[in-house]
């Protein structure tokens, strides 16, 4: 926790934007997906060992839920509110998701929900990509959060009420359009390059990052306190 601000924007802003597009993230999702198509016990160690590299889930702990994700999740934000005054993630959102997700996909045809190995297919094809890009799993997430959360619509509340009763009425598979973007943008990764796509696609949100938390960059308490002391001397 005490270099997690330094880490996450000076390190690797991508990896802080993650933190902020977790809800669109492949680690989140194939997680929730894995355990609503039971397999969870299968994929989430793995998905939450990826989580753990980034001292986003305690590395002593077994992680084999969504649940038990969740919990860590929100332990860790907890403690990282500490040091920079707002919590990393919104794991309230993500709960109250997770339980409407888990709820009602009890009443949708299993056709609805992606077959098994279709998740883990992404997994493992975000996996070797990560590999071959020499980046962490949840660098190459965080990159395909982003740009899901700017290509598709409402790409970051896939979890949404409309989302289920839409799938429920007309076949489609939950997430199904998610989970093709992130091939898709796995792909394109694989055909240019980590880096010249995130330059390509995700500059204004890599700038956005780097000013909020800029030495130089004047906070609003600074502006309060100083038109206070305006205020004052006059």
């Amino acid at each position: 926790p005490d270099d997690f601000l330094k880490r996450r924007t000076a390190g690797n802003v991508i990896e802080a934007l993650g933190v902020v597009a977790f809800r669109a993230s492949p680690v989140w999702v194939l997680a929730a997906l894995a355990d609503v198509c039971g397999m969870g016990r299968q994929l989430i160690p793995e998905i939450a060992a990826s989580l753990k590299e980034q001292n986003l889930l305690d590395k002593d702990r077994q992680f084999t839920s969504v649940d038990q994700i969740l919990d860590g999740l929100e332990h860790t934000s907890s403690r990282l509110a500490e040091t920079i005054n707002t919590p990393p993630l919104d794991v309230a959102t993500l709960r109250q998701e997770w339980h409407a997700l888990r709820q009602d996909a009890r009443g949708l045809a299993p056709a609805a929900l992606p077959s098994r190995e279709t998740v883990m297919g992404v997994w493992r094809q975000l996996q070797a990509e990560a590999a071959r890009q020499e980046r962490s799993v949840f660098e190459t997430s965080s990159m395909l959060a982003l740009s899901a959360v700017k290509t598709l619509p409402d790409g970051a509340r896939w979890l949404s009420a409309s989302a289920l009763v839409g799938a429920s009425k007309t076949g489609q598979i939950v997430a199904g359009a998610l989970l093709d973007h992130y091939r898709a943008t796995l792909d394109d990764i694989r055909q240019i390059g980590f880096s010249s796509y995130a330059a390509q696609h995700l500059g204004p949100y890599v700038r956005a990052a780097v000013g909020q938390f800029s030495p130089e960059r004047i906070t609003l308490t600074e502006r309060f306190l100083e038109r206070t002391t305006k205020g004052q001397s006059s």
